[in-house]
């Protein structure tokens, strides 16, 4: 079967927002473990509006932090609230933050265990940012025949150049390139804010696994881990892990779903190479999640930069 994935650099405009949420979550949890945060980042064109609910001891100078991810200056509007005590009464009693449904994964096809063509795509993606720090895009093609299809576009990079990196990636790894596409509308080097504008959890596929493994829903950038969406989709691939090594497995999807308020999922399923169960031997509650992967501590940014999976974190 052919696939496609696709990942875009920590420079891309929704990944700079992405990394905003998440810069301003840590800078939260550095003084306050128990903040509430959900916070939403969009900018474009010389202004970045930062917006949402935090509820925290902590004091952060959310412009400041705004321009340190940047990199350089920029108009700062900021539009934040306390968090819903209608929201809080269930999340104080140990509830989920939200109803929603995640989605954990895991395969053999690589040693960070996450769908080849968006393995792939990551790598490349990550070796050419080493020598072009900047907005980028790569996309995978995985043929059947383990040939692929390349398309990479980075700011201020000559196609001649990206084509011999590209070359020269896929050749260490005895990979055949059917076709590459560099810069394939033209070099450029207008990128980033300049060039277009950026919003929090618009990169879900790139955040996740890519296309082939189907999005449970929410985002997770700029959301403190009382809130489910982000800290039960870690959690079902922490599950995912585990099942795919302890049966020797190819791969393993699992699927939770909660509802506001209560402390236990609705549903808990793995499908293991194509047979599904019930997950057991597993606390799945919120408080438990939190205290198991340890998601009280600042390290959030970290995640918004590459994705959230397969990058050695320690939901893995």
């Amino acid at each position: 079967m052919t696939r496609t994935a696709e990942v875009v650099t920590p420079r891309h405009p929704d990944k700079i927002c992405d990394r905003i949420s998440d810069a301003i979550l840590d800078a939260c949890l550095e003084q306050d473990p128990d903040s509430r945060v959900a916070i939403e980042t969009m900018g474009g064109h010389g202004i970045i509006t930062v917006t949402g609910e935090l509820t925290t001891k902590a004091f952060v100078d959310v412009s400041e932090v705004v321009k340190s991810v940047y990199g350089r200056d920029i108009g700062v509007q900021t539009n934040i609230v306390r968090q819903s005590p209608e929201i809080a009464q269930g999340v104080d009693t140990g509830g989920a933050g939200d109803q929603g449904i995640m989605i954990g994964y895991a395969c053999n096809d690589n040693e960070e265990m996450v769908p080849q063509e968006y393995y792939l795509a990551r790598k490349l993606a990550q070796r050419i940012y080493e020598d072009y720090p900047f907005d980028g895009k790569t996309q995978v093609t995985l043929l059947e025949d383990g040939k692929v299809r390349v398309v990479a576009s980075f700011q201020n990079a000559k196609t001649k150049v990206l084509e011999d990196l590209c070359k020269r990636f896929f050749r260490v790894l005895d990979i055949e390139i059917e076709s590459l596409h560099c810069n394939p509308a033209g070099d450029w080097t207008l990128g980033g804010f300049d060039a277009d504008a950026g919003l929090t959890g618009r990169k879900l596929a790139v955040d996740n696994y890519g296309p082939r493994v189907p999005l449970g829903g929410g985002a997770f950038s700029g959301k403190d881990a009382t809130k489910v969406d982000r800290s039960a989709a870690y959690m079902a691939r922490y599950i995912a892990v585990g099942l795919l090594k302890e049966n020797n497995a190819k791969e393993v999807l699992v699927r939770l779903a909660y509802a506001i308020g209560y402390d236990q999922p609705l549903e808990a399923t793995a499908i293991i190479d194509g047979k599904a169960e019930t997950i057991e031997g597993y606390d799945i509650s919120p408080n438990e999640i939190i205290r198991l992967l340890d998601l009280k501590k600042p390290q959030f940014s970290k995640t918004a930069e590459w994705g959230h999976m397969g990058n050695n974190f320690k939901w893995l």
